[in-house]
């Protein structure tokens, strides 16, 4: 009988432990037995990108290309645009051409939605215009002798290099401090220099972008050099040409600066049929 007293009590005495322990808000963490792992938690897998781009103010279909890797020409084919190329802010671009049953069917070029004006249209070369008429100044008595013209000085600045049909030089005469490595998130040369520096055209083209919508490049401008070659100028502090026009090689295009970078430089690019490759194969030894 005394037995049973004594388990009765420490039974008793074990429920009121639970109790108070229920009651001061405490819990009990139970661990899992050995051997049984503890369940693991779901892993999120980032959804594939959609293939599609949505055109804002100030794109061009050239810029929309340079952005993602792109050729321009088969942009222009997966979405049914063609030359001059004139897109408009809200159209849907695909970014891949089209697969399955859907591959023969093609985006909409324009819509009555999108009535204002084309974000880029490439421009014609300006008609030739009559030079002006400037009086012809009093004739100035023929010297005795000539005047022997001054020794040529050489430049070595401004050679040039042809590579890939293209006549290449360089965009500034600053210090090389960045080479290409393939795979950069902004695959490209570094060229040193201070605030204003000029930046020039590295060849003959046609100003597709002039703006700052490329997120890490500042104020941006890319050159069309001919279907296959573009190059790109980034980072400057001014822009001194607009879309359509067209420079020569050699030509100011830019003041140098530090507009989405650290320092003073210039990122430059260039690009064949959409791919960046190295500067130093196409411009000339220094």
């Amino acid at each position: 009988m005394l037995v049973g007293m004594k388990k009765w009590m420490r039974f008793a005495a074990a429920c009121t432990a639970a109790v108070l322990l229920a009651a001061c808000g405490r819990s009990v963490v139970v661990q899992p037995h050995r051997g049984v792992s503890a369940p693991r938690q779901s892993v999120t897998v980032p959804r594939p990108a959609t293939g599609s781009y949505r055109v804002l103010r100030g794109d061009t279909l050239y810029s929309i290309a340079f952005r993602h890797g792109l050729d321009f020409r088969d942009l222009a084919a997966w979405n049914g645009i063609s030359s001059p190329y004139t897109i408009w802010p809200g159209q849907m671009l695909r970014l891949s051409p089209a697969q399955g049953r859907h591959a023969g069917a093609r985006w909409p070029v324009a819509s009555a939605a999108h009535p204002a004006s084309p974000v880029f249209k490439p421009v014609a070369p300006a008609p030739s215009r009559p030079a002006p008429v400037v009086p012809s100044p009093t004739p100035a008595p023929a010297p005795v002798a000539a005047t022997p013209a001054p020794p040529a000085v050489p430049a070595p600045r401004g050679a040039t290099r042809t590579t890939g049909g293209v006549n290449w030089r360089w965009p500034a005469d600053g210090t090389l401090i960045k080479k290409f490595q393939s795979g950069d998130a902004i695959p490209g040369i570094e060229l040193a220099g201070k605030t204003g520096d000029p930046v020039r055209a590295a060849a003959d083209g046609v100003v597709v972008y002039s703006g700052n919508g490329l997120v890490g490049y500042g104020e941006l401008i890319i050159i069309k050099h001919n279907d296959d070659f573009l190059s790109a100028y980034g980072h400057n502090r001014k822009r001194l040409v607009k879309e359509g026009q067209r420079v020569s090689a050699g030509q100011l295009i830019a003041e140098m600066g530090s507009t989405g970078a650290s320092r003073d430089e210039l990122q430059f690019q260039i690009r064949r049929d959409g791919n960046p490759v190295d500067p130093l194969d196409y411009l000339p030894s220094r």
